[in-house]
């Protein structure tokens, strides 16, 4: 059983020891009777513990093989009173629409592999059923580009902010893991999740226009456009009153926004 319980470098996995970090992140995620808990990557259980013990229902999604058979063991009672539902696969797997089956609304709290943070919120994020909440255990540094702590914006923070409000929890040293990573984690909340900022522009369009903007972060906004399109664009900051040398990471959630706007009714030559 030891090694089959030994974390898997491949899959990322560092297993969460600390009570302290475990009650903030059902404390922040405000998990209580009642509700509907998304769990990634369950590992040796200690989240799902904390979890069940509000009296949510959790649905716990494992791509680890060898631990299925040990927390179908330690939480049998739980699967058997449907309070737990274990799945056996990849998270980027699981269209979460297919998570409405298990109730109308739901919340995400898990300690995720450093790996495809990236992938993971926004695989939820801009999904057609998002949860209404949260609660993620990443990379400090990751943490503190997606509030953007220094003011400068990312792909990354963009993304985020366009869903939902992020916030800077806490600090988890990563002596609070085993084995321990080389880097600290901290906790991460997404608050006020919804798609209400996409009513006068598309996901598509917002998203074209940030991955193209951020195409070399240090270049001025203008040098990542070719000719045709920056010609328009520089008329659309003109018309804003936007510095013409800006950078995408200087520029506001807001400001894209009306950015992206403006450029649909002015069109490149």
């Amino acid at each position: 059983l030891k090694s089959i319980m030994r974390a898997k470098k491949h899959l990322g996995q560092h297993f969460l020891k600390s009570k302290q970090a475990l009650a903030s992140m059902v404390a922040v995620g405000e998990v209580t009777k009642g509700d509907l808990v998304v769990e990634i990557g369950p590992g040796k259980g200690i989240l799902t513990e904390a979890l069940l013990d509000t009296g949510a229902t959790v649905i716990a999604i494992e791509k680890d093989t060898d631990l299925i058979p040990y927390l179908y063991g330690k939480f049998e009672g739980d699967i058997e009173s449907g309070k737990l539902t274990l799945i056996e696969t990849d998270i980027l797997d699981v269209d979460p629409i297919d998570l409405k089956t298990y109730g109308e609304t739901y919340k995400l709290v898990a300690n995720i592999p450093y790996y495809i943070t990236g992938a993971i919120v926004r695989h939820f994020l801009s999904s057609s059923f998002q949860p209404t909440a949260m609660v993620l255990l990443v990379q400090k540094e990751v943490a503190q580009r997606i509030v953007a702590r220094d003011s400068k914006e990312s792909i990354l923070s963009l993304s985020v902010k366009a869903y939902g409000t992020p916030r800077y929890v806490e600090k988890v040293s990563k002596k609070m893991f085993s084995p321990p990573p080389k880097v600290d984690s901290a906790i991460l909340a997404i608050e006020n999740i919804s798609k209400n900022f996409f009513d006068t522009v598309t996901e598509e369009e917002y998203f074209r226009f940030i991955k193209q903007a951020f195409g070399q972060r240090r270049k001025q906004l203008l040098n990542n456009f070719a000719d045709k399109e920056k010609e328009a664009l520089k008329k659309t900051l003109e018309t804003l009153g936007i510095p013409r040398d800006v950078r995408a990471e200087d520029l506001t959630l807001l400001e894209i926004k009306k950015i992206v706007e403006e450029s649909k009714r002015r069109p490149p030559l």
